[in-house]
């Protein structure tokens, strides 16, 4: 069981309620929109999907920072650096959760079983990017991004409709608004280790101004994908609870006090994705 631990705390699983939300909300558009049937089956695949991408890009993540991580006073104490897991045992962990994703996906639809290839690309080599482009927080926006059309296509089988496609954008815009208030945390260190960031690259006030920005096109977008599916106001309303914990996390985070970066990066924005997500789902079935 301890080992069991290690591993989900290597890959910080409770984090997983970031993009799990969006999946859901994702699936039952897709029955919403084209009146398919509740598929209990399918919906097991996609969370299998989700959790399996995730373990494998979490894991990836752990594995290449390892001695990135042993040098940074925040993240010296990860299981890697730390001596917990062993740098092979990590990487087989990324190999058979990369497997077992692949393999699901045969049993979802061709399209994803396609794609899903393509899909690891992204989520595993965002990873690498941080080493040379400041915009590396978009390619994780992009990799969370294909949890709500990724879901969508696995009921549909094909991209048929704008609104998934609005949503999954604004996951992306999201992810990397927040990310970038993360990455406050390291802009000294990885200017040290000539690592790119936001942050690192324009300065704190100037990197907020970004966040900002992004989550202002993140809000735009979610009530955008309502009003392409014609979306009641349960919808609306779970939009508006997001939009309201966005513009929270702006105001707990200063330039000159990080002190609650934490509370802003997982607090607020897993609250964000739990509310969206219950309120998405219900307007599906309260009309």
């Amino acid at each position: 069981m301890a080992k069991i631990n290690n591993y989900l705390s290597m890959i910080k699983f409770a984090h997983s309620i970031f993009a799990l939300p969006f999946a859901l909300t994702g699936f039952f558009m897709a029955l919403y929109i084209n009146e398919v049937q509740f598929d209990y089956i399918k919906l097991i695949y996609i969370v299998l999907a989700m959790v399996f991408a995730r373990n494998a890009a979490m894991g990836f993540n752990r594995f290449i920072d390892r001695n990135i991580d042993k040098d940074n006073p925040r993240t010296t104490m990860r299981e890697l650096p730390a001596g917990i897991i062993k740098p092979q045992a990590a990487l087989i962990f990324v190999i058979i959760n990369s497997l077992l994703f692949w393999a699901v996906t045969w049993f979802i639809n061709s399209l994803t079983f396609v794609l899903a290839p393509v899909a690891l690309l992204v989520v595993l080599g965002y990873s690498l990017t941080k080493r040379i482009t400041a915009l590396c927080h978009l390619i994780l926006g992009l990799g969370l991004s294909l949890s709500p059309i990724g879901a969508y296509l696995s009921i549909t089988g094909a991209f048929d409709h704008w609104a998934p496609i609005a949503l999954s954008f604004a996951v992306l815009f999201w992810t990397a608004g927040f990310d970038i208030i993360y990455a406050l945390q390291d802009d000294e260190f990885d200017q040290g280790k000539k690592l790119y960031s936001i942050p690192q690259t324009f300065g704190r006030p100037k990197s907020l101004f970004i966040s900002r920005i992004l989550h202002l096109i993140s809000a735009l977008l979610i009530i955008l994908s309502g009003f392409l599916f014609d979306a009641n106001y349960v919808y609306f309303i779970g939009s508006a609870i997001f939009i309201v914990f966005l513009i929270n996390q702006h105001r707990i985070v200063r330039i000159n006090d990080l002190s609650n970066v934490n509370m802003a990066f997982f607090t607020m924005n897993g609250l964000a994705s739990m509310v969206f997500g219950l309120f998405s789902i219900a307007s599906f079935y309260i009309r």
